[in-house]
């Protein structure tokens, strides 16, 4: 069982930089595919970006190629993810999400929520112009 917890988000103006925390409990932190999403109010929770294990690539949503970055500690058990250049349109509830111990998610998948086991309770991001 993975318990997830963002924090770091907050009220920041267009072009302002954030950087998210997802702080995870358990002993395999490091054998788990991670990722963030986000949900804007009436709309659905969507993809933002991933990391997967061993090989540590990583996956982003074109909407925030270039301006985010995924990284994780697995030494802490955080998961990060640096937001630069910030738009209104990034304005959400991001979550930090888990797939399953040791399981694998293939390039196409991470972007699918369905592939993640775990969830976080989110963190809000509201960028004002």
């Amino acid at each position: 069982q993975v318990q997830l917890v963002e924090s770091g988000g907050g009220l920041v103006q267009a072009g302002d930089s954030l950087r998210l925390s997802c702080a995870a409990s358990g002993r395999t932190f490091s054998s788990h595919v991670m990722g963030w999403f986000r949900q804007a109010p009436g709309n659905e929770r969507e993809f933002v970006s991933a990391i997967n294990w061993p090989d540590w690539n990583t996956y982003y949503a074109d909407s925030v190629k270039g301006r985010f970055t995924i990284s994780r500690n697995n030494a802490k058990k955080t998961l990060y993810l640096q937001m630069n250049s910030l738009k209104p349109e990034d304005t959400a509830v991001y979550y930090c999400a888990a797939a399953g111990f040791g399981a694998t998610v293939t390039p196409q998948r991470m972007g699918v929520a369905d592939e993640y086991d775990y969830w976080g309770q989110g963190t809000q991001v509201t960028v004002s112009s």
